[in-house]
This record gives structure tokens, sequence and C-alpha cells, in this order.
């Protein structure tokens, strides 16, 4: 997927009805209420830049695998950021989505005959990201929180907290990825 898959062209991304993310938060049921409302508090404006919040947003949204919170957040997020910044939180939710299955496999076997092997796998946007590296990495953060890969999370945290970012940032991008998995689980029983 890229920022123009199915999203509208920036600055277009609510509806005379309110943002695509409002129009999501009606659909959860009634049950997942507190979804609602955490949806709404976790991505209003705090510590984080809205490159970080829609970039978490998005990386969050597509590690969660529900296309309806997907197309949601990627439209509201096309309005507020950059093409580069969807790219590569899409991105970083992909090369996440491998690498949390590759490093939490060697992480739980707990071998050194595993670990002590290279990955061979390739992972140049990591290195090379569109935007902001500091960033490439807080949105690989917030996917892998999706993913709950230990060695992941901490690598990554690591990297954003050298880069600047502090651990109240990155609290309340792993707060948006969580409310974020939320909305995606709780649409499945809508």
């Amino acid at each position: 997927m890229t920022a123009t898959d199915g999203v509208a062209a920036p600055g277009k991304g609510a509806s005379a009805s309110g943002s695509r993310i409002d129009q999501l938060r009606d659909a959860i049921p009634e049950p997942a209420r507190d979804i609602r409302l955490n949806l709404q508090s976790v991505l209003a404006p705090g510590t984080l830049t809205p490159e970080h919040r829609w970039g978490v947003a998005v990386a969050a949204a597509v590690a969660s695998r529900n296309r309806q919170v997907q197309e949601a957040v990627i439209g509201d997020a096309r309005a507020e950021v950059s093409a580069a910044v969807i790219d590569d939180a899409v991105a970083a939710a992909a090369l996440m989505a491998m690498n949390n299955v590759y490093y939490r496999f060697r992480h739980l076997i707990g071998k050194s005959s595993y670990s002590d092997r290279p990955a061979r796998l390739r992972m140049n946007r990591l290195v090379k990201p569109a935007g902001n590296k500091v960033d490439f990495e807080l949105y690989a953060l917030a996917a892998s929180a999706v993913g709950g890969c230990e060695s992941c999370m901490r690598s990554h945290e690591h990297v954003v907290l050298e880069g600047g970012l502090t651990e109240e940032q990155v609290h309340d991008a792993v707060r948006i990825a969580a409310a974020i998995h939320g909305a995606a689980i709780a649409l499945e029983v809508a």
C-alpha cells in the first residue's frame, strides 16, 4: 500500500459528517465504548508532533491489519502530514511485520546458534527512510508494540531516545498504537 491507495487527496481527509476516524469511532460497538473515547483522546495534540502522531497512527493501523481502520487513519493523516510520513509509516509497519516474527523467534527460542546467524533480510528503508530517521524508528516502535516483539521494541525505543525523543513521547506513541489496535479488534466484532 502507498500513501495514495484508497485515500482522499491532501486536505480532503474529512467528510461533511466529520473525519474518517470520527466515522470509525461511531462504528465501534457499544461494549467497546472505552475504545471510542481512547481513540479520540490519544490522537489529540500533545507531546508528539503531527508527524509523530499521524505516523504512529498509520503504522499501528497497518500493523493491526484492519482495512477499515487503515483507510480511516490514512485518510485523515493525508490532511495533516506529507505523503513521505505516510509512506514511511506504511514501510515501517511492513518491515516490522517481518522483523517482529524473526526477532521474536530468536528471542523466545533463546539459543545463541540462532542469534549468532545474520538475519539476511532486506531492511534498506530502515536505514534510508523517506523522511526523518528518528521518526521512522518511532513508527517502527509503534508497529512492534502491536506485533509484540520485545527485542524490536527495546531496539527502537533505544534509538528514539538517543535521537532526542523523551520517554513521555514514547509512552504517548504506544498509547496511540494501543488505541488503534483496540479499534481494529472492536470493529472485527461490530
